[in-house]
């Protein structure tokens, strides 16, 4: 089934679409994957779109479009009833899962031949076949659990550790992570700069220029969070104080909180108000417009960096869009819902009342 892609590659002009507007990760490692490493893609021009007829003009499709069918290179997984794992593995994959799925192998062994005719060039023993075939598998699924499970995973809203046993009381004790992380911490993003264990280049000189390519790329990361944190996420202080003291005008338990000009950084700020707030309900729903002036509805998460959200919009409405949801909605909500994520942490409609009565049914279910 993971080779079924390829089937269609042999074209001219091939064009990948994926959505375009707040981009993740997941389909950026999916067009990177696709341009860099499939020679059939090396030429691919993309496009960001979330028009119907581009997308099915689109020789490729990754993260939008409602469809996952490998043999027409479609690879979207926000769709209800999506349920597709990389073998062996319980996590549901996301666009990067699923191009990799596809498509991984053919890269992977790509690799190993690299390295077998650098081998081969240098007089070294090289393996026989059937050996390059199981190193082949074994990096394919290592690849996959040690590095695309964990955006997979982040993309799909699953918490590395299950809810459910962390709330038994015994403090994490004993329970096993559901995915590793992958490395993607601040000292892994450093330490892969550091020289491979039978990598030629072990002199002081070359180590100096690895250190000065990794102090750069975490200066980088430094940078960029500084520079979020006193330009973005300071400003954004005062904008959640008003509509946090606000939040009763749309709800007399203070459950809905909304912005009502643009979206700003309001996790750690409402966490903060919350604490400091003696009396009053959580905050439930948070409703802000986004950039194409329709309107969000986003659960709060029950802790900051948990993927459980206090108060899910109802099963029912998840992974259904546009006239389908209406229909579900059923005159509960006026006409121009646009969708609600297949994991029921966030939704959308054209407009504002929609919104508001899409969050007030939401509170009553």
């Amino acid at each position: 089934m993971a080779d079924q892609a390829v089937k269609r590659l042999k074209t001219d002009c091939i064009t990948i679409a994926t959505h375009n507007g707040h981009f993740h990760a997941d389909e950026a490692l999916a067009v990177h994957m696709l341009r860099q490493h499939v020679p059939e893609y090396s030429s691919a021009s993309l496009v960001r779109t979330r028009d119907p007829a581009k997308l099915a003009e689109s020789h490729t499709v990754v993260d939008v479009g409602g469809e996952y069918d490998a043999e027409n290179l479609r690879f979207d997984h926000h769709q209800r009833g999506f349920t597709t794992t990389f073998p062996g593995r319980a996590t549901k994959l996301s666009s990067a899962g699923l191009v990799y799925m596809h498509f991984g192998r053919g890269i992977v062994a790509h690799s190993v031949q690299q390295m077998l005719q650098k081998q081969m060039a240098a007089g070294e023993v090289v393996a026989d076949a059937d050996a390059v075939t199981a190193d082949v598998d074994m990096l394919y699924e290592k690849l996959y659990t040690g590095f695309i499970e964990a955006l997979d995973a982040h993309d799909n809203g699953i918490d590395a550790y299950d809810p459910a046993e962390l709330a038994t009381g015994n403090g994490g004790a004993g329970i096993a992570k559901r995915y590793t992380d992958g490395g993607f911490t601040l000292g892994a993003v450093v330490g892969r700069y550091n020289a491979n264990w039978n990598d030629a280049d072990q002199d002081q000189v070359s180590e100096d220029k690895r250190f000065v390519k990794a102090s750069a790329r975490i200066g980088e990361e430094f940078d960029r969070e500084l520079h979020y944190l006193v330009n973005g996420w300071l400003p954004a202080r005062s904008l959640v104080k008003a509509a946090f003291s606000a939040r009763g005008e749309f709800d007399s338990e203070g459950r809905l909180l909304i912005f009502r000009h643009q979206s700003c950084p309001w996790k750690d700020h409402l966490y903060t108000l919350e604490d400091q707030a003696s009396e009053g309900s959580k905050v439930l729903y948070v409703l802000y417009p986004d950039k194409e002036e329709r309107w969000r509805v986003q659960c709060v998460p029950a802790a900051k960096d948990s993927f459980v959200s206090r108060k899910p919009l109802p099963e029912a409405w998840r992974g259904h869009r546009d006239d389908a949801l209406d229909k579900i909605l059923d005159g509960a909500v006026v006409p121009g819902a646009v969708f609600i994520h297949a994991s029921g942490f966030i939704g959308g409609h054209r407009t504002f009342e929609g919104a508001l009565q899409m969050a007030k049914k939401a509170l009553e279910l």
